[in-house]
């Protein structure tokens, strides 16, 4: 049944109010930086994906004086009942829950026809467009701040080509960010995910996860910790020795593809799980994918090695291979989390969405000085959203005494 739109406007209103209570570091920097209003006369184009905790941070910059654009970066991942309550705060809401990639698109191209003046990005979809097919946005444009995986190495390939117009800060390799979104909102999150569109059990069964950076490490301990046989894929040797040193099973996806009742992908590549793997796949198997685009699972493989293909359950379909095998694909291997689910902890995404205000911040502040290149988020901002998170925790802790000091600065 469809809900009017009145009745998606107060759901959604329901979920801004649950957040706003609960991202206590954004609140405490909003108050440290109500008086300056650092974005006053700025336009900030947000293209994260918008549900609540992404809705709270455009609330937030508005309130610091933005003109604020806000777009969906995964079609699928876009609540509407969040985005209609959104648009009733005064932000410039451009999203839609569509399985229409033109649409999508649309939608974003309309979030730069209002010449933004920084990006907030999430997978680099809008820095992709102001290189390529929307340079008029360039000229306004003070520098990109990116929060994922995907989008960094996007923003590393524009720079390599020499083809980076704007400076940009890679939110993503934050300690603020990786140590804690990607391990511990990525572990919880998709594991919600998961389990809430298959009601499944994990207890007992083999999980292959692909691959074994941040987030791969968050998923393989939660399958752990639910009681599942983890075995791990890795291409990096040295992360392939760190999973076996925490306790994994590490092989090829093609060995492990007989083996796995669940494959969860994360590595921001294609074909984590291709053609060869699925061909010896496990009947039965579950393929869920956290990475940021719908490639790691080969569609394409999947669609050449099946013989009818139906929607089971919301966001689950089952393809059945020419031995009668089945395969149950979730969320048509987009990002399950989002997709299937309410994304990462309110807490979490509060110190992620902190260091992206920041880093926004930072580079309004100095983008005159700053060169067409891929940034660290400064140590400083880190080291700020860290304290605050600590405050809002009612936690202190010790600080080096002076002699403390000069002795770490010794060599003798």
């Amino acid at each position: 049944m469809e809900l009017d739109k009145t009745t998606l406007i107060k759901r959604g209103e329901e979920k801004l109010q649950w957040v706003a209570k609960r991202m206590k570091v954004l609140n405490y920097l909003r108050e440290e930086m109500s008086l300056d209003k650092p974005f006053s006369g700025l336009n900030v184009a947000i293209c994260v994906h918008l549900e609540a905790k992404t809705a709270y941070l455009a609330m937030i910059m508005k309130s610091l004086g933005a003109s604020v654009w806000v777009t969906g970066s995964n079609p699928l991942s876009t609540q509407d009942d969040v985005a209609l309550a959104l648009s009733t705060h005064g932000i410039n809401v451009f999203a839609k829950h569509t399985n229409d990639m033109d649409e999508y698109r649309r939608l974003q191209n309309e979030v730069l026809d209002a010449m933004p003046n920084v990006i907030i990005d999430d997978g680099g979809d809008l820095t992709a467009a102001v290189h390529s097919n929307r340079v008029d946005v360039l000229k306004n444009l003070y520098g990109i701040c990116e929060e994922t995986t995907t989008g960094v190495i996007r923003l590393r390939a524009l720079e390599r080509e020499e083809r980076l117009k704007v400076p940009a800060i890679a939110v993503n390799n934050g300690k603020m960010k990786n140590l804690f979104d990607n391990r511990y909102g990525t572990g919880q999150s998709t594991w919600d995910g998961i389990m809430r569109t298959t009601n499944l059990s994990i207890c007992g069964k083999t999980v292959v996860v692909g691959g074994y950076g941040w987030c791969g490490k968050g998923i393989a301990r939660r399958a752990a910790g639910l009681g599942a046989n983890v075995i791990v894929t890795e291409v990096d040797p040295v992360k392939a020795i760190e999973a076996l040193m925490d306790g994994f099973r590490v092989m090829k996806m093609e060995e492990a593809a007989p083996m796995g009742d669940f494959f969860v992908t994360a590595t921001g590549d294609i074909d984590v799980v291709g053609e060869d793997a699925l061909k010896n796949i496990k009947d039965g198997a579950v393929l869920a994918n956290s990475g940021h685009f719908d490639v790691e699972i080969s569609k394409p493989a999947l669609k050449k090695l099946s013989v009818s293909k139906k929607t089971v359950r919301d966001n689950v379909e089952e393809y059945t291979f020419k031995d009668d095998r089945k395969v149950y694909l979730l969320a048509d291997g987009r990002l399950v989390n989002l997709v299937a689910g309410d994304g990462h902890p309110v807490e979490i995404m509060d110190t992620t969405f902190a260091l992206q205000l920041l880093s926004a911040k930072y580079v309004v502040e100095h983008h005159e000085h700053m060169k067409s290149h891929v940034y660290e988020v400064p140590k400083e901002i880190d080291e700020e959203v860290a304290r605050a998170k600590l405050k809002t925790l009612g936690v202190s802790i010790g600080v080096l005494s002076d002699a403390q000091r000069q002795y770490l600065g010794k060599w003798k």
